[in-house]
């Protein structure tokens, strides 16, 4: 993550926004949950640097739970936000302490406690910082669909040992995931038919733009929702 683009307009953490779910235990996570138990379906939605207290990262965890699913935001970060507020903030120290294979291992008990609770499938999806957590879950057999948001460095092999439905939606402006490499990663899923895949790129938007949109911006706001929309239309075909 060597890109300025992960540590980019950071959200404001202390909004006020109002919000439906609440703050809950799972798998020994402190996490945003919001929707039902009930409905049997999951999705875990995985922070960028910033952390799960994201504003707009909770609003689209409800909005995603309107439609239906029990959506889990789990704090993977452990409350050690990137704070580019802090003069002694050390982006590399940072991410040294928040290795993406750790995070992965830390989403098992969250998802070991889901199927405990009743729940029958469960889709993931990954914004930056989260979207390295996501396709380490997509390697794995442990959730059945994935999204990758504006994502961090994905490797070939990754790429290449996917195993379930995923989509990854990019930036136009992109420095970290520029549109050549979505280009990529789309001709190699392409070439896998055994896995079902689906690749967009979004004109005139930076990277982050999902989830660290300002809300006068109404060209951002509006790809946002875009995103937002075929994020939950992947999950709404496959898992179920």
């Amino acid at each position: 993550m060597s890109s300025s683009h992960c540590f980019q307009n950071p959200p404001k953490l202390n909004s006020g926004i109002h919000v439906a779910g609440t703050v809950q235990e799972l798998g020994g996570l402190g996490s945003y949950v919001t929707g039902s138990f009930d409905s049997k379906l999951a999705l875990i939605l995985v922070s960028d640097v910033f952390g799960y207290e994201a504003p707009n990262l909770r609003k689209l965890a409800d909005k995603v739970a309107a439609s239906g699913f029990l959506v889990v935001v789990p704090d993977l970060l452990y409350g050690d936000y990137a704070d580019l507020f802090n003069p002694q903030f050390d982006r590399d120290s940072w991410r040294k302490a928040h290795e993406k294979g750790k995070a992965w291992e830390d989403t098992q008990p969250l998802i070991a406690d889901l199927k405990r609770k009743g729940i029958k499938s469960i889709g993931a999806a990954g914004f930056c910082w989260g979207g390295g957590v996501v396709i380490k879950l997509a390697i794995s057999s442990d959730i059945q669909a994935a999204v990758i948001l504006h994502p961090g460095p994905i490797s070939d092999d990754e790429i290449n040992e996917v195993k379930i439905p995923i989509a990854i939606l990019g930036a136009e402006v992109d420095h970290l995931f520029p549109a050549e490499r979505l280009k990529q990663v789309e001709e190699k899923l392409s070439s896998r038919s055994e896995v079902e895949s689906f690749v967009k790129l979004f004109p005139g938007v930076t990277h982050g733009w999902t989830i660290r949109y300002n809300d006068d911006d109404e060209a951002t706001v509006k790809s946002a929702k875009e995103a937002h929309q075929d994020m939950l239309n992947w999950f709404i075909k496959h898992v179920k």
